[in-house]
This record gives C-alpha cells, structure tokens and sequence, in this order.
C-alpha cells in the first residue's frame, strides 16, 4: 500500500515534465519491455535465417559458339565497289547478296579472261597430243630399224658363212693345184732325163714341158681366186659391223627423238597443270565479286559507303549480326574468388534493361532473375587482372528474354554455400571468404 501511494505520489510529480507526458500518456502503465522483446526476438529468428553466400561479378551478354557471334564481312580481294544490294538493318538469308565489286588489277581486267585461258589449255593439249602421236610413230620407227637389222644382219651372217664356204673350197682347189704343179715338174724332169739319153723325143718333151706350164698357171688361177675369196669373206665382216654400226646410230637417234617427245609431253603437261590451276583461280575470283551473307542475319553496319569506292584485301566491309544464337555471359571475376567457381555452378542474372527485384542472399525470392550454369573458365588471366568465366542459359530455369542483345550488360551472381544471416555478418565483418565447396554434377549432367 505505501508503495502504491509513492508510486502515484511519483506519477503526479512526472506528469508535471512535457517529455513524460509524450513518452507514457496519461496512463500509468507501458508496454515499451514489450515491443523491446518483440523486437528482440524477431532480430535473433531473423540472424538465424538462411542466407546464400554468393560472388557479384558484371557481365556482357555474348554467344556461346565464335560463328553465332557478330561478325564483320572482309574483301577478300581488292576492287572497286560497283553496287550494294542491302541497306543497314535489313534482314538477310545466308547466300543472299550483299554487294558487288570490280576488278581494278591490270592482270585481271580482261572480260574474256577465262575463255582465252582455257583456249591455252586446249591448244597445249593438243599440243601434247601431237607429241604422243609422234613418240608412237617413233616406236614404230624404232621398231622396224630392229627388224630392218635383224635381217640385214641375217643376211650378211650368210653372206660370211658363204665366203667362209668358198675360202674352203678354193684353198682345196689352191692345194690340188699345187699338188698338180708339182707332178707335173716331176714329170718334165724325168723326160727331160729320159731326153739326154735319147730314150724320149724332143716333142714329148715339149709336151711335158707344156703340161708343167699349165699346171703352174692352173696354181696361179687357184691361188688368185682363193686371195680373192678370203677378201670378200674379209669384206663381209666389215659390212656386218658397218650395217650393225649404222643401224645402231640410226636407232639411237630415233630414240632420242622418242625421248625428246617424251620430255616435250612431260613440259606439257606441267603448263597445262599450271594453266587450270590458274584457270580455277580466275573462276574462284570470279566469285569474290559478289560479297554472300555467311548466314541468317541482320547488317548492322556498313563501313565502305558509296559506288566507286576502293578497297583494298582484308578490309571490312559489312558487319553482320546472326539471327540465331544461343545466349551465353561472359564475367569476370577476382583471382582471390576464382576457386570458388567451378564448372557447372549456378549463377543468377540481372539484365540491364530488365525489370527485377532482387535479395542477394534469398535468390529464391527474387523476381526478375534468370538462372545459368558455369561453362567454361579461362586458365590464363585476362587484361583487366581477372578472370573470364562463361555462363550458358540454365535449361532447367526460366529461360532468358528473347529480347536481349549482344553486348547488352547483365550482373551476375554466383552462388555458393547456404549458412545463416549472423555467420554472414560474421564472416564479412571479418573479411573472410565465402565458404568453399565443390559442385557435383549428376551422371545425367556430366554426360551432357
């Protein structure tokens, strides 16, 4: 009870203070402990929340693939510009016609260049033709110059076993007579013996005398025609190796004609070689003079303007936007967060110009925000002191907008482990680094 009356005794006196008044009303009673207790709760449920730690990191959206990326479209041969077929923003199908150019090198001015070169190969392979033709007919040649001296040999072979033949008989014949002479000398000196007696006339002796002379003018006769046949039996070997001699030197010679014919076919054919190699290059040349779209896309931007304009190999002409292409991000994160990202990771986008409501730490719960997968991490670092990663479109998420645009920006976050609001605090308060864990992938993901 006396606490009561020095409570109310105090009331009245505090009553008497403005910030009193303000602060308790005119009711005896607050339920400050109350709201500082609720409040008190209500901040520890909430430390105790989940939080997902993750790496922020700007990004530029790109393609995945290098040919669905923009691409510029070079000459690929010095010309004058003659006509252009397109205008900056029209769509164009792949083999369309961008624009026409025309020759300006003198070695290619000529309209008719491509006939006149292939007048040149037809006229060397007839060329070659003629010289084949003449390499048969000097076979041909060769071919009867052997036979020719097959039989002329032939012929002188018997020729010398005929002379040989008669170098027998007359040396017979040289012997008989000498054999005969010698009889007969015999014979003229026994009736010469058989004379001085008286025994034999005078005229017998004369006619042995006459016989003897016969006999040596029979040996003479023999012995002229046997040194007459052994020299044309000697001339006959001499013929055989002059017919032998000339028949080889007319058939070396015939043979070096084939050879030469032969050496004239194998020039030939090399110039014809060069000429259609040169005849594909004016045909492919040809075709450079109409600039084709490589594939479906929209001109952006046409850096050679005008009709008349020159230029020169490997300048740009056209830039070409592909109108198919699969989207793709390319970040760039620290190298102190680089072991933090590893293939198949997912990372949550903001796209510029894209309407989003996003909390870092609850991805769940953000709206506007588009899920993807690491697929690729550079091993090298890059200019800006970081590194490049690529994140492709997560099929299992809500698919990107259609209405991106390459080289549009996007912010990426890479989420990492899941731990509670407070060790978050704690943790960047610290200046410790997110919590580290490795992405499994399911045997379904990793055979992808």
């Amino acid at each position: 009870m006396w606490l009561n009356k020095d409570n109310e005794y105090l009331l009245r006196e505090k009553k008497e203070y403005i910030s009193f008044r303000k602060a308790f009303g005119e009711k005896r009673e607050t339920k400050t402990m109350y709201w500082l207790g609720g409040f008190s709760m209500l901040f520890v449920f909430t430390m105790l929340l989940p939080w997902t730690q993750n790496i922020q990191a700007p990004g530029i959206i790109t393609t995945r693939s290098p040919e669905e990326r923009p691409q510029e479209l070079n000459a690929i041969i010095a010309g004058r510009i003659e006509k252009w077929y397109v205008r900056e923003g029209d769509m164009v199908q792949k083999g369309d016609t961008i624009l026409k150019i025309t020759e300006i090198k003198e070695n290619y001015l000529d309209p008719e260049l491509l006939k006149r070169t292939d007048d040149q190969i037809k006229a060397k392979e007839s060329t070659i033709d003629f010289y084949r033709n003449k390499v048969a007919a000097t076979q041909n040649q060769i071919a009867a110059l052997y036979q020719a001296r097959e039989l002329k040999l032939e012929q002188l072979h018997n020729k010398i076993q005929q002379a040989t033949l008669s170098v027998q008989s007359d040396s017979m014949a040289l012997q008989a007579a000498i054999t005969e002479l010698n009889i007969a000398r015999e014979q003229f000196k026994r009736q010469q013996d058989l004379y001085k007696q008286g025994l034999k006339s005078l005229t017998e002796l004369e006619q042995r005398q006459q016989q003897m002379q016969n006999a040596e003018a029979k040996r003479t006769i023999a012995e002229n025609k046997f040194m007459n046949t052994k020299n044309d039996l000697l001339n006959a070997r001499i013929e055989l190796n002059t017919v032998d001699r000339e028949y080889s030197e007319k058939i070396s010679k015939a043979e070096s004609d084939k050879f030469t014919a032969l050496s004239e076919i194998t020039n030939g054919e090399a110039e014809v070689a060069k000429l259609k190699n040169q005849f594909s290059n004016y045909a492919i040349r040809n075709a450079f003079y109409y600039v084709l779209a490589p594939q479906n896309g929209q001109i952006t931007k046409t850096v050679s303007a005008g009709i008349g304009e020159v230029v020169k190999e490997g300048d740009m002409m056209v830039k070409i936007v592909p109108a198919e292409f699969q989207y793709a991000v390319e970040m760039y994160v620290n190298p102190v967060d680089l072991p933090l990202i590893s293939i198949g990771q997912k990372v949550r986008f903001m796209f510029d110009g894209w309407p989003a409501i996003v909390f870092s730490g609850w991805p769940n719960v953000s709206y506007g925000t588009f899920g993807g997968k690491v697929v690729a991490i550079d091993n090298a670092i890059s200019g800006n002191g970081k590194f490049r990663i690529l994140v492709a479109e997560d099929k299992d998420d809500t698919p990107w907008p259609r209405a991106l645009k390459v080289g549009g920006g996007a912010k990426g976050m890479a989420l990492l482990k899941d731990v509670t609001i407070i060790y978050e605090l704690w943790r960047q308060m610290n200046g410790f680094p997110p919590d580290f864990y490795s992405v499994t992938n399911s045997k379904s993901e990793q055979q992808k």
